[in-house]
């Protein structure tokens, strides 16, 4: 049994489980109509339930309900079905922040205030799927509200999508994004050169990266071990892996093995030739 706690518009109401105390939004068309403050119901038909994430509290979720427009929660159940079309299920929990998020973009924009990304190109190479269902959301708040949002708005809403995905807090995500986008910077000056970030190989680079950041974090081990081989053939690129992952294994509190560090290296001598 669910209890109507407020009315959002006519497409949503943010209502309470009584049987275990959570909340959640109803989003549907026209159930705002139907159903008012305290209004008791089993179930609602054609409409799509979003539960709250657990780290806030009532107060934290209401002040965000009571300071967004209505308008945001439509944007944001339309950006996460579009997600679910891509991938399936997905952690719906994000759509506080998420309309959180895209109303304060929005007001960024309508003040010329739009904040800077400088890991954009770095969030398109680690997480390009999501990042292709958050150009839909660009084009869904257009839709909505008439203004455009830039590149750097869209790398965000691909943090949030890429949250969805993997029950990951997006701060979490944007602080792997960066460490990634800091051992690029790093292996550029070891070698004096300078990656072109549109190439295969710095994807492949990117993506080596973050795999190999959550295999660690999750102690998930690799089977096959080519340091060996690459101490022996490229002792260049092995020296500067091993120091790259000696600074990771501090930022992350982990250790990084060798069989991390012989892979690391193949992929720094394939992006160095």
């Amino acid at each position: 049994m669910y209890q109507v706690i407020k009315v959002l518009n006519n497409n949503g109401i943010l209502a309470v489980n009584l049987e275990n105390g959570k909340e959640c939004i109803f989003v549907g068309k026209g159930i705002g109509f139907h159903n008012r403050e305290k209004t008791e119901f089993e179930s609602l038909e054609g409409v799509k339930e979003y539960a709250l994430q657990e780290t806030k509290s009532t107060e934290d979720s209401l002040s965000v309900i009571n300071n967004v427009d209505p308008m945001y929660f439509d944007i944001s159940n339309e950006i996460i079905l579009a997600a679910e079309e891509k991938f399936g299920k997905i952690d719906t929990r994000i759509m506080l922040a998420l309309a959180d998020h895209i109303s304060f973009a929005i007001e960024r924009a309508k003040n010329d205030l739009s904040i800077q990304n400088p890991f954009t190109s770095d969030i398109k190479a680690l997480f390009l799927e999501e990042y292709e269902v958050a150009l839909k959301a660009r084009a869904i708040i257009r839709e909505y509200t008439g203004i455009t949002i830039n590149d750097d708005e869209v790398g965000y809403i691909t943090l949030h999508i890429h949250s969805a995905l993997t029950s990951e807090h997006v701060s979490r995500t944007m602080s792997v994004t960066v460490l990634v986008s800091d051992m690029i910077d790093e292996i550029e000056n070891k070698f004096n050169m300078k990656i072109n970030k549109e190439s295969l190989s710095y994807t492949r680079l990117m993506t080596h990266i973050k795999y190999m950041i959550t295999r660690v974090l999750k102690k998930e081990e690799l089977k096959v071990d080519m340091s060996p081989y690459v101490k022996a053939e490229f002792p260049h690129a092995y020296q500067v892996a091993k120091e790259l992952c000696a600074k990771l294994s501090t930022e992350l509190n982990t250790t990084f093995s060798d069989i991390e560090i012989g892979y690391l290296a193949i992929h720094i001598e394939r992006i160095r030739q």
